[in-house]
């Protein structure tokens, strides 16, 4: 198939989905279980094009990550080297879109005093609420966190930033250093998902959410061997409120744009039925 006609295909289908998409995330929201985007997820798209899909898809929050093209026909990477024209225009976009940009990662958090000073006002300028990192942190970056506002997710691939780890480096630290829960990670590094939220009670600052097949491969939430609804229920319980970020591993574009909107509506589902427990 040519790239012509896959983007072709992939267009219909989104106009397909947007047509006839009607989200109610009410009852999610009441929880604090805010469903969002990592950009990572159309990584073969810019973020603009990211931002238009959470539109159509009733995706209200965005997770932005370091070096993906803004926008089509120009080159500019996204990150704290942008200038505050180009913030302004990102900014703009997801505004224009109903669409919050809320973190960013997962990226290198300087940790010199006038990298992570620089680092941080980038942040701010954009509106950020989270850095998603795989960096250690100390007392400096905690007080930098204190002091902006902006927290700090640390993120872990099957390799690195297990719960244990996230515990041990952020003993001592105030609540805004803490955890992003990447489910799919955990189970590919043969982790219980429910098991590592129960033990970071307290610490999950947001998550890479996702649902895995047999093969670790993403699937549809609900539909895997995750327990999405058990996650829901452990997050519930611990009175988390923050944003559980839809990120896909795999899939050309056709199949993300058929198969996000399913995402989106089995979250929903489950957050309702959770909801009235």
């Amino acid at each position: 198939m040519t790239r012509l006609t896959i983007t072709l295909a992939s267009a219909l289908t989104l106009m397909s989905v947007s047509a006839r998409a009607e989200r109610n995330d009410a009852a999610a929201e009441k929880l604090g279980l805010q469903l969002g985007m990592q950009c990572w997820t159309y990584r073969m798209l810019t973020t603009f094009e990211t931002i238009e899909r959470c539109q159509k898809f009733g995706i209200k929050y965005l997770e932005i990550f370091p070096g993906q093209k803004m926008k089509p026909g120009a080159d500019i990477a996204v990150g704290p080297g942008m200038s505050d024209a180009e913030i302004a225009e990102l900014c703009g976009k997801a505004k224009a879109c109903g669409v919050k940009i809320t973190s960013f990662g997962v990226s290198d958090i300087p940790m010199d005093e006038p990298g992570m000073k620089k680092h941080f006002a980038w942040a701010k300028k954009v509106g950020l609420e989270v850095l998603v990192t795989e960096v250690t942190p100390n007392e400096a970056l905690d007080k930098m966190a204190q002091a902006t506002g902006i927290r700090i997710a640390l993120h872990n691939h099957p390799q690195s930033w297990q719960a244990d780890k996230v515990l041990a480096a952020t003993k001592g630290l105030s609540k805004n250093c803490g955890s992003c829960a990447d489910t799919g990670h955990w189970l590919r590094a043969g982790k219980d998902p429910i098991a590592n939220l129960k033990l970071l009670d307290g610490r999950v600052i947001e998550s890479h959410f996702k649902d895995l097949d047999e093969k670790k491969e993403d699937v549809v939430y609900g539909s895997g061997i995750a327990n999405v609804k058990g996650m829901l229920q452990e997050l519930k319980r611990q009175g988390f409120h923050g944003h559980l970020n839809v990120e896909y591993e795999h899939g050309d574009l056709a199949h993300l744009d058929a198969t996000i909107p399913q995402c989106v509506a089995a979250f929903d589902k489950i957050a309702t039925e959770i909801s009235k427990e």
